[in-house]
Formats: C-alpha cells, sequence, structure tokens
C-alpha cells in the first residue's frame, strides 16, 4: 500500500506524519514555517488516530501512545528502538542504562546511534535517553526540543514556541 503523508501543527514545530495501512513508518518535525500553508484540512483516514494521540499528548491528556508503528531499519536499530518504547512517560534512562537493557554495554555508541535515528518522533521516545551525567545531549529535533517535551511531561507549564 501507498504511504500517506499529512501535517500536524505541535507548540514545537511541525510534524509531519508518514504511513499506511502497515503502520505509522515515520514522525518527524519541521522548522520550515512554509509548511503551514501546505497543512492538510483533511487528514488520511490511516493517519488520523495519530495526529488524535498526538493531540492528546501535547494538550497533557496522554501518558502512552497506543499506535501501530512501522519504523523502518537494521534489525539492530528496530530493537535499540523497542527498547525505548519501555521507558516510561516521565522518566529519562541514560544511554548506559539503555545499552545494558539491551545486553551489551559496550555498544553505546551504535546505541546512541540507532537511538538518533530514530523515525517516529515523540511517539518512540528517544527524548528521554539522557547523558549519564544528567546532561540532554544531543538531539535531532534539537535539544531546546528535547528539554520542551521532558518539561512537559513533568507536568511544567511549556510555552507554545510555534
Amino acid at each position: 500500500m501507498d504511504l500517506v503523508t499529512t501535517y500536524y501543527k505541535t507548540p514545537i514545530g511541525i510534524a509531519k506524519i508518514i504511513g499506511n495501512d502497515n503502520g505509522i513508518q515515520a514522525i518527524s518535525v519541521i522548522d520550515d514555517a512554509s509548511t503551514t500553508l501546505s497543512i492538510p484540512k483533511e487528514i488520511p483516514n490511516v493517519l488520523q488516530d495519530c495526529v488524535l494521540q498526538l493531540e492528546e499528548y501535547f494538550d497533557g491528556k496522554r501518558k502512552k501512545f497506543d499506535l501501530k508503528l512501522n519504523p523502518q531499519g537494521t534489525d539492530f536499530q528496530k530493537s535499540v528502538w523497542k527498547e525505548l518504547l519501555n521507558i516510561p512517560f516521565n522518566k529519562t534512562r541514560s544511554y548506559l542504562q539503555q545499552t545494558k537493557a539491551l545486553g551489551d554495554v559496550k555498544a553505546i555508541r551504535a546505541v546512541a546511534s540507532a537511538n538518533g535515528k530514530n523515525p517516529i518522533w515523540i511517539v518512540i521516545p528517544c527524548h528521554r535517553v539522557i547523558g549519564s551525567d544528567g546532561s540532554l545531549t544531543g538531539y535531532a529535533g534539537g535539544v531546546w526540543r528535547k528539554k520542551w517535551l521532558l518539561e512537559h511531561e513533568s507536568g511544567t507549564k511549556q510555552q507554545t514556541l510555534f
């Protein structure tokens, strides 16, 4: 089945959502304000639940996503992304803890790399992985977004930036 795309305006950027009947393949965030002009009024049926759940998340009404996911990557990347789903809402885990959970502490760089390639923003919560010293470290969507998401999950009132 062909992939379909929609856009959803979040408080921290425009989410680009791609998927089909096999599941959500990608959610990314884009900064290009011109995209707001192309946000469709009609959301493809297969993406409506994803948009609704993201909306509930940003409204503070959802702590766990219940979506059919179909991220594309290597078997190793998929195992890392699957483990990310085990990090509860409003909790963080260090890269070392994440590596231990996967069973190979020597794979810390590979795990960090796979985290950085996570194709499903927010739903697969790579933003919940931090440095062992508590630092926010890198984040594909920008460290400021990672900080915003972690504070949002902690119940801190967040300012809408977009």
